[in-house]
């Protein structure tokens, strides 16, 4: 399998971790970079695994779901009062199982993933995405 990483960086996102004991039960913000590896069995006609100049439409969720947003826990007990805040235009919110670094990791594997596979026709796929909340933690997704 021939592989090949993007790397889309300085994304102001923000997320809490409810149930969390300490400073992350509340909302706060990184400066997230994402690294998507992608791999195929062949590369294209170009010799490419991916083209990274054709990848705009990662790069186009990426702006519309997380640039200045916040991504809570659908069990987060606060939900209703961040929907609310997200309905008066306040939030840009996205809700997902688990809001950690490590879930986020995972919800953006399988989000993406189709989203490579529909757009090489099932030639090439997402190995796995490596989330940095900030220069010091991060945490791989790899099914």
């Amino acid at each position: 399998m021939l592989t090949c990483s993007k790397t889309y960086r300085d994304i102001p996102l923000s997320h809490r971790q409810p149930r969390h004991p300490g400073r992350c039960s509340r909302i706060h913000g990184h400066s997230w970079a994402i690294t998507l590896t992608f791999g195929a069995d062949e590369p294209d006609e170009h010799g490419f695994v991916v083209d990274f100049g054709e990848l705009h439409y990662l790069a186009d969720w990426i702006d519309e779901h997380l640039d200045h947003a916040t991504m809570v826990a659908s069990a987060d007990p606060r939900l209703v009062e961040m929907q609310t805040l997200a309905d008066s235009g306040l939030l840009k919110l996205t809700v997902v199982d688990n809001a950690s670094c490590e879930g986020i990791a995972k919800h953006l594997f399988e989000t993406f993933d189709p989203m490579v596979r529909e757009n090489t026709g099932g030639r090439a796929h997402l190995v796995s995405v490596e989330l940095h909340e900030d220069s010091r933690n991060s945490a791989l997704y790899r099914p």
